[in-house]
């Protein structure tokens, strides 16, 4: 086994694996999500170009050079038809399908890497596709108990606010600021704790895993937030960086799309791999508590 993954890591070295691995085996990692997820851009692309969007540079009306910049996104493309709304939602739905599939191929790659295997691009592809429908239905209900839960909080502040206003305007903003954000902590605790569900189901046989996500992050669960909101940072500043100076350079163009597009399947790659560096350090955890009480259960019966 590759002794990078033989013992379990703390916070900083889980970021610096992470990265380690994202360099070394970036070819790897980037083909996976450009396979899976570039015809989707592709598509997205010249789906702009048939509704009318210009190639290199997309301005609108203004006096200066930034209000033309600015308006360019404001107006859209200069056309659009139902025909092309269709099929930017159709687009956004297969991304969404084959997001996990991709991220269940990246599973296996460290997989072969942790255990010094030799693999293929193509080949852990395919593997993540026979998993695809316990892939797919673990995705959608983990997707529904997401949204469900979003809108838990959402609704019961807008509700106590409401009702609260009637006694006293400042106390029902008051009181709905402190349930929504209430609320929303245990939210993001509970979908924390579920969130490893892919994992279960890449290396399981079970679906949609979500019971076994709660066993491997248990006494984890800050930890992993943690590393969620750093890894959150880091891409959110990935992004900001490229999409600032290409935004005022080329405006809303189908190249400006093309450029952010790239970049995204980048932070994307990132992230999927932070979170298999995650899952296998869970799981080594977790692997290692059972087999201490193990041992200290047979040590008392002695």
């Amino acid at each position: 086994m590759n002794e990078q993954f033989n013992k379990p890591k703390g916070f900083g070295e889980i970021l610096d694996h992470t990265f380690r691995l994202a360099k070394n085996h970036f070819s790897d990692f980037f083909m996976i999500l450009l396979i899976l997820i570039g015809p989707i851009y592709l598509l997205q692309a010249l789906t702009q170009l048939l509704s009318g969007t210009n190639l290199f540079r997309e301005v609108g009306t203004g006096d200066n050079w930034l209000d033309q910049i600015i308006t360019s996104f404001d107006q859209g493309a200069p056309t659009t038809s139902i025909g092309a709304d269709i099929g930017i939602v159709f687009l956004g739905l297969a991304s969404i399908i084959l997001l996990p599939v991709a991220q269940v191929a990246i599973f296996y790659t460290v997989n072969h890497i942790m255990r010094n295997e030799e693999y293929m691009v193509g080949s852990v592809i395919k593997q993540a596709f026979s998993r695809f429908w316990p892939i797919f239905g673990s995705s959608l209900l983990m997707a529904v108990i997401a949204f469900v839960m979003i809108i838990i909080p959402i609704a019961s502040a807008f509700l106590v606010g409401f009702v609260s206003s009637f006694i006293d305007p400042i106390l029902g903003v008051f009181a709905g600021i402190i349930l929504f954000l209430g609320l929303g902590l245990v939210v993001a605790l509970l979908l924390v704790r579920w969130s490893f569900y892919l994992g279960v189901v890449a290396f399981g046989k079970e679906a949609p895993g979500l019971s076994k996500s709660w066993n491997l992050t248990r006494k984890r669960t800050w930890v992993i937030v943690g590393l969620y909101l750093i890894l959150a940072l880091i891409i959110g500043s990935i992004s900001a960086a490229v999409e600032v100076p290409v935004m005022l350079i080329l405006g809303d163009s189908v190249l400006y799309s093309i450029i952010i597009n790239v970049v995204s399947l980048v932070t994307t790659m990132i992230f999927a791999v932070a979170y298999a560096v995650i899952f296998f350090d869970l799981k080594l955890r977790v692997g290692a508590d059972d087999l201490k009480e193990m041992i200290e259960d047979y040590n008392e019966r002695k």
